[in-house]
């Protein structure tokens, strides 16, 4: 009688404490000893928010020197704002395929036509309609548009004017 008691005991106090414990992220990533940091699913590079067969690089970030798979990774997770790299800081290596670990400079990542140079695996080319977010460009949106909201906001914490570059 002893035996079943015990053992209900021991299963039910382990119910209750696994529910008691948050939840940890489910996979830590990490290429060639570099850390990921965001919301990362594999260990490939791709995150909660970009996920397909070709969102394979991690973009190190100008404002914390961390690498994160997307901007909503580092929105969601870093306690700071973002800032983007300066078109003077091109050649530093900031990009990073999540396939076999080679460090992309900014300028070497945007020439590639979306391949890594070292083992070829394919980039997701609609990245370049993110650029705006981690790399100081020269596109102009329409003042009204969500986007521009979004980049006023940032040129804001950065300590620019709204509206010159």
């Amino acid at each position: 009688m002893k035996a079943p008691l015990f053992f209900f005991l021991i299963l039910f106090s382990g119910q209750v404490l696994a529910q008691s414990l948050p939840l940890l992220p489910v996979v830590r990533s990490e290429i060639k000893g570099i850390n990921i940091y965001g919301k990362p699913v594999d260990q490939q590079t791709r995150c909660q928010h970009w996920h397909s067969d070709l969102d394979i690089i991690a973009i190190k970030f100008h404002c914390c020197d961390k690498y994160y798979p997307c901007f909503s990774c580092h929105e969601e997770t870093a306690d700071h704002q973002p800032s983007v790299w300066p078109k003077a800081e091109f050649d530093t290596k900031a990009i990073l395929c999540g396939v076999c670990g080679t460090e992309l400079s900014i300028t070497d990542y945007q020439n590639s036509n979306n391949t890594c140079p070292n083992c070829k695996s394919a980039f997701n080319p609609g990245c370049s309609k993110h650029y705006h977010l981690y790399f100081e460009t020269e596109v102009q949106l329409p003042v009204n548009s969500p986007q521009t909201i979004v980049d006023s906001h940032l040129k804001l914490v950065q300590g620019t004017e709204v509206g010159k570059n």
